[in-house]
């Protein structure tokens, strides 16, 4: 996938987050147990906007690509996970949310260094 692909594809991914955001927080409000759809919604809800930034810093933050990429899979992953607990009463898989949660702090951490990769130019 090329640059160009992968930048369209994030803000893809973020509205989507975004969505799922809202219709699991929205599940949360009408079930017995709020607490697993609700982290799952707050993990997108937080992240949607994080990736809506760094589509937008992606011209000139040479780690954009692989934060974008870390922390959409991650929280994919994570929410996934939580997802599954609530309506399958099992996860996808065994540590998967762990996982999920190191690809996100692994994807805030190429946020961070991005500070020190700026393209001087854009």
């Amino acid at each position: 996938m090329q640059n160009g692909q992968l930048r369209a594809v994030t803000l893809f991914i973020a509205g989507l987050m975004g969505l799922f955001g809202v219709i699991s927080a929205a599940a949360a409000s009408h079930g017995a147990d709020p607490r697993l759809l609700g982290g799952a919604s707050a993990m997108c809800l937080a992240h949607a906007p994080a990736l809506i930034a760094l589509y937008a810093a992606w011209p000139v933050m040479r780690t954009a690509a692989i934060a974008a990429l870390l922390l959409s899979t991650g929280t994919a992953l994570f929410a996934a996970d939580l997802t599954a607990r609530h309506f399958l009463g099992q996860g996808l898989f065994p540590m998967s949310a762990p996982a999920g949660g190191v690809l996100m702090m692994l994807g805030w951490l190429s946020v961070a260094a991005g500070a020190f990769f700026m393209r001087k130019d854009a």
